[in-house]
């Protein structure tokens, strides 16, 4: 930069900023830098440095002016832009006042760049693990329902019976109630239920050659009955008809043929109960405690392998102790294969279940009872393990 530039006549060589030749002049009265007594001369200085234009922090005051543009009044100069600045003015000067909301892109007091995301203040506490249900009315319901099945079971047979025709009419209902509300699937609900009931009793009364009768003409029932609607839907609505049939009361007729043994009828239901009791109970402590590797996460997110070893090994301590002390003939060794097979069935059963229950898209089946959800949310296990259980008992033991 040359010396015209920053000046070297006296005017130039004042303490004070070098003339602006694009600026607006100087208002009209007000005194020049020269005037104001603080130049020296030219020739002892050669060369100044202007100070920098502090601007005015606390606010700018003037006169009815500054409520005039550059354009109303040409000889007005504004430089209240200068308090606009976005930093400090100084290095060891501070912002008065942080921004509120961060620019997009910017990081927060966390790192994070994301405006939608809080900052915490504090740091989050551990979840504590939850059952996933309340324990409380799932443990009185499930005490109330263990009365009823032992005092009708021990008192007199056929009042379980009834007990185990008004299950499978319950479970009936609940299932045909989800078809319809979630995939418009029309199942007759009153052949099934007069056709299920007429299973458990032909069972129980008949042996297995009665329940397989009952049930063909309940199917057959169904195709006829579903004939009174619309043609369309109709090979869906009967093929769910049927398989419902099949899954409700037909296998409930084997509880009934368990409990037909004519020597330890009763003693057999109650073992067969227990089991599965017992399997559930096992897969549901041990999984809840020490579950990590999930069993079958597309069908069932909460079960786990080891919650699967819990089950198999709490049914074949209890299928031993039954078989000894319960079934008339059997032994431990029995038990434990019973154990076994009824871990196996109640889990492949619960995840069955599971698996209508995603294609429904609903959590449970009904609501009736607290804690468990529906009557088919407790059936889901001992539906399938009920064949199992009759058929072993015939082989260890006999019909009876």
């Amino acid at each position: 930069m040359n010396e015209s530039s920053w000046g070297s006549s006296p005017g130039a060589g004042s303490w004070g900023p070098a003339p602006d030749h694009g600026a607006a002049p100087a208002p009209h009265g007000a005194a020049s830098p020269a005037a104001a007594g603080h130049s020296f001369d030219g020739g002892a200085v050669a060369r100044t440095r202007p100070l920098p234009v502090v601007p005015d922090i606390g606010g700018h005051q003037d006169d009815d002016r500054d409520h005039r543009g550059p354009r109303d009044d040409p000889n007005h100069r504004d430089d209240r832009g200068a308090t606009r600045l976005s930093g400090p003015l100084f290095r060891d000067e501070k912002p008065q006042e942080p921004m509120a909301t961060p620019f997009p892109g910017s990081p927060g007091p966390d790192g994070s760049t994301d405006p939608q995301k809080p900052h915490p203040t504090e740091p989050e506490k551990p979840k504590k693990k939850s059952a996933g249900r309340n324990l409380r009315a799932a443990i009185g319901v499930g005490v109330g329902l263990g009365v009823v099945i032992l005092a009708s079971l021990f008192v007199y047979k056929p009042v379980f019976i009834g007990v185990i025709a008004v299950a499978v009419v319950v479970g009936l209902w609940e299932l045909t109630a989800r078809l319809a509300e979630r995939k418009d699937i029309q199942v007759p609900l009153v052949p099934l239920a007069v056709g299920g009931t007429a299973m458990v009793i032909a069972g129980y009364v008949r042996g297995a050659g009665g329940a397989w009768a009952a049930m063909a003409l309940t199917a057959l029932a169904v195709l006829v009955w579903r004939m009174t609607g619309k043609p369309e839907n109709y090979l869906r609505d009967v093929t769910a008809g049927v398989f419902t049939a099949f899954y409700v009361p037909f296998l409930a007729t084997f509880v009934a043929l368990m409990l037909a043994a004519d020597a330890d009828g009763p003693q057999r239901v109650l073992t067969f109960l227990l089991l599965t009791v017992v399997s559930d109970t096992g897969a549901y402590a041990v999984g809840w405690r020490f579950g990590k590797h999930k069993l079958a996460p597309r069908i069932s997110p909460g079960k786990t392998r080891e919650g699967l070893v819990g089950a198999v090994l709490f049914a074949m301590v209890a299928g031993a102790l039954c078989m000894e002390f319960l079934i008339k003939g059997g032994v431990w060794w029995q038990g434990l294969l019973l154990g076994l097979a009824v871990a196996a069935s109640a889990t492949l059963g619960d995840l069955g279940e599971s698996m209508i229950k995603r294609d429904l898209g609903i959590k449970d089946m009904g609501t009736l009872l607290p804690g468990h959800g529906g009557i088919m949310d407790r059936l889901d296990s001992l539906l399938p393990t009920a064949p199992v259980v009759w058929l072993l008992f015939v082989i260890f033991v006999g019909a009876g």
